[in-house]
C-alpha cells in the first residue's frame, strides 16, 4: 500500500466558540493534485494554516507517515512542506531569482558552520533554477517583480515555495485574480510541478482549473466533508451543487 504524502485525521479547528473545521479526514497521494474546494467561509484556508502549524489544531496529520501535528510551523517546512499564501507577499526591493533563493536556503547552525569552510550557494542556485524553470520565470530571472503581470508574480510564489525542495505544495488560491490564459497556464504548470515527483494540495474558487488538473477533490462546507472523489462524480454531487448554489438538489 502506498503510503500518502499527507493525511489528516479528525482534524479539528476551533476559534473560540466557532468550529472552523470539523474532524476533517484528507489524503493526497505520491504524484497527486488534490483539490479542496467550497463556498466562501468553509473553512480551506484554516485547513491549510493548521497543516502548516500557522493556527493550533486538534486530530491527527501525517507527512509521508510521519505525525508532525505537534511541531512549530518551520520544522513542518524542514520535514517537506511547503506554502503559498493569498497575498503573495513578494520582495519588492529584490529580483525574481533573489525572491526564491530566500526559500532556497534551509538555515541551522550546522548549515550556518558548514558555509563558513564551503559555502552552499550553488545547491540553493541549482534548486532555485529548478524551480524558476518549472514554473516558466527563467527568463524573467533578473527582473523585479513589479515588472511582471499578476500571472507571473502567482507563479514566482510557487517558485519561491518550490525551491524548498517539499515533498508537498499547499497553494492558497493561487488562481485569484488570473484571466482564462493565465489559469491555463497555471495548471500545466501544476502538473510540470507534480511530473518532477511533488504532490499539491490546491485550493482555489476556480473551478475550471480545479476540474481540470485535480486527481480527486474534496468538498468543505461549514468546516465539514460534504463530497469526495474524482472531479467529475464531485461536480454532480448534489450536496456540492446545493452549498455552491444555496438551492435543492432538484434545481
Amino acid at each position: 500500500m502506498t503510503t500518502p504524502v499527507l493525511s489528516t485525521r479528525d482534524l479539528t479547528v476551533r476559534y473560540g466558540g466557532v468550529v472552523a473545521n470539523d474532524q476533517v479526514c484528507l489524503q493526497v497521494d505520491p504524484g497527486q493534485i488534490v483539490g479542496l474546494i467550497g463556498p466562501n467561509g468553509a473553512g480551506k484556508t484554516s485547513f491549510i494554516d493548521a497543516v502548516s502549524g500557522f493556527t493550533g489544531c486538534t486530530g491527527e496529520i501525517e507527512l509521508a507517515g510521519t505525525a508532525f501535528g505537534s511541531l512549530p510551523a518551520h520544522r513542518r517546512a524542514r520535514l517537506g512542506l511547503a506554502r503559498t499564501w493569498q497575498s503573495i507577499e513578494l520582495f519588492r526591493d529584490l529580483s525574481v531569482y533573489e525572491n526564491a533563493l530566500v526559500a532556497a536556503h534551509r538555515f541551522s547552525i550546522r548549515r550556518l558552520l558548514a558555509d563558513l569552510v564551503r559555502p552552499g550557494r550553488e545547491e540553493a542556485d541549482s534548486h532555485v533554477w529548478a524551480a524558476l524553470d518549472l514554473v516558466g520565470l527563467r527568463d524573467l530571472a533578473h527582473r523585479r517583480t513589479e515588472e511582471l503581470s499578476l500571472g507571473q508574480r502567482k507563479l514566482l510564489g510557487v517558485a519561491r515555495a518550490l525551491a524548498a525542495r517539499p515533498k508537498i505544495l499547499l497553494l492558497d488560491e493561487p488562481a485569484a485574480g488570473l484571466d482564462v490564459e493565465e489559469s491555463k497556464e497555471l495548471g500545466d504548470r501544476l502538473r510540470d510541478v507534480v511530473a518532477e515527483g511533488i504532490s499539491v494540495l490546491l485550493v482555489d474558487h476556480d473551478m475550471g482549473l480545479v476540474l481540470e488538473v485535480c486527481d480527486q477533490v474534496y468538498v468543505l462546507e461549514f468546516g465539514k466533508v460534504i463530497a469526495h472523489g474524482e472531479p467529475n462524480r464531485v461536480r454532480t454531487d448534489p450536496a456540492v451543487i446545493a452549498a455552491y448554489l444555496g438551492s435543492g438538489a432538484d434545481t
